[in-house]
């Protein structure tokens, strides 16, 4: 299956040290993951409204919505071009449907999916493959898909209606955890399906 891979996305580095910007930390915080469409946030925003949120639960903002693949954590900055380009490997795009909402333990609300489709048990499983050739470390937990809707959410109340969102997966990224106020993420690279 033939694929495709989009630069890394470093637009910050020229930044880095000078008086516009603090020098950014020698390690990033990376992981692994499905980036939802515009139509898949959606979704998944349109869903969380249904649900009934107490006033201690903390809503993760619509733009940093994902479902992670595989953590990485800390990686030495000079290692990201290298590993970037080791976890290119082949995959076919897939149909995910998100069904069951939960609430995890310490509060975490989610929507996980029911059935897993092979193509992503494959992709979960050929980038640990990548991982371990790059001597990175793998998680042994068993993967649940899902993505993280709230945080301090254990007495929220999931909606009655069963939940069906609907995800066209065509391509994975990699992405860096920020130290922004508030936090957020920043996209280093897409990979994904090449047509044809």
């Amino acid at each position: 299956m033939a694929y495709a891979t989009f630069p890394l996305n470093d637009r910050e580095s020229a930044l880095a040290g000078s008086a516009e910007q603090p020098a950014r930390p020698s390690h990033a915080r990376l992981f692994i993951a499905l980036w939802p469409a515009v139509a898949e946030r959606t979704a998944l925003v349109r869903h969380r409204r249904q649900w009934v949120w107490s006033g201690k639960a903390s809503l993760v903002r619509a733009e940093r919505l994902h479902l992670t693949l595989h953590f990485i954590g800390a990686l030495e900055r000079s290692r990201i071009e290298h590993v970037a380009a080791g976890l290119q490997v082949p995959m076919s795009a897939f149909q995910l449907t998100l069904t069951h909402p939960d609430i995890w333990p310490r509060g975490i609300a989610v929507l996980r999916t029911g059935e897993l489709p092979a193509a992503l048990l494959q992709l979960h499983a050929q980038l640990g493959e990548a991982l371990r050739a790059l001597e990175l470390p793998v998680e042994a937990r068993r993967f649940r898909p899902h993505v993280t809707l709230a945080r301090g959410a254990a007495d929220a109340t999931p909606p009655a209606a069963p939940a069906a969102v609907r995800w066209a997966v065509d391509g994975y990224v990699l992405v860096e955890s920020t130290a922004d106020s508030g936090g957020g993420y920043r996209i280093l690279r897409r990979y994904g399906e090449q047509p044809g």
